[in-house]
């Protein structure tokens, strides 16, 4: 996505629906069908949780690995993996972790999704690119979520400075409320660790955040395959 772009992408609830979720499916099989053939497994997995068990009124995917181990005709080891690159990826955020006795719930973060896989949208045509890019006519509701329009602010040109660049052009909310002011104090070994105001900022990245953030860093420098967070 091109700085200064407008995207705003529809939930899956409230009218028009079910031509969102359509979407949604439509923009991630297109995608999958575009990288190789070990990504269009992993995109067709997570289309099939979608399909069989994603509860778009709440947001909520909660189904436990034995039963996702049985669906994708695979161990459960080799779930625990997929579902951690989904949530290093940004498409699955946990909203709830599993414990013993109760699975994790996850939800599905469109945003992302939308613009990982915005390149190969022209491949199904002008009219799925015109539903998920309004004109500017249309204006904001309930059911769109928007990103920024204009230039980003100023971000460095080191890793971590690319890194936020990316995650706002992504998520700009995120970057604004909780890593803006994230500061990077020692690299190296395969780690970045991060300086964050306060214990409270720390807590949240590292619960919410984190896998996320490895994630767009990793995509930046391989070599770094850790996030440290101290405040």
């Amino acid at each position: 996505m091109s700085e200064g772009t407008d995207l705003r992408v529809a939930k899956a609830v409230g009218q028009n629906a079910s031509a969102r979720k359509y979407d949604i499916l439509t923009v991630l099989a297109t995608y999958a069908l575009s990288q190789d053939k070990h990504l269009q497994r992993r995109v067709l997995r997570l289309m099939s949780l979608i399909t069989a068990r994603y509860n778009w009124q709440r947001d909520e995917l909660c189904v436990g690995q034995a039963e996702i181990a049985k669906m994708w005709s695979v161990d459960q080891r080799t779930v625990k993996r997929e579902m951690a690159k989904f949530r290093a990826l940004g498409w699955l955020v946990e909203k709830r972790a599993g414990v013993r006795g109760r699975v994790a719930v996850y939800g599905l973060d469109v945003a992302v999704i939308m613009a990982d896989t915005k390149a190969t949208w022209e491949n199904v045509g002008p009219d799925l690119v015109e539903r998920l890019t309004p004109s500017e006519t249309q204006g904001d509701s309930g059911n769109v979520v928007a990103f920024k329009k204009g230039l980003p602010p100023a971000f460095g040109s080191d890793v971590w400075g690319k890194a936020q660049a990316e995650l706002y052009r992504i998520s700009p909310h995120i970057v604004d409320n909780w890593l803006k002011d994230a500061k990077v104090i020692e690299e190296g070994q395969g780690a970045l660790t991060l300086m964050v105001p306060s214990k409270f900022f720390k807590d949240y990245i590292e619960k919410n955040l984190i896998q996320r953030v490895e994630g767009v860093v990793r995509r930046i420098d391989p070599t770094i395959g850790r996030i440290r967070v101290e405040f």
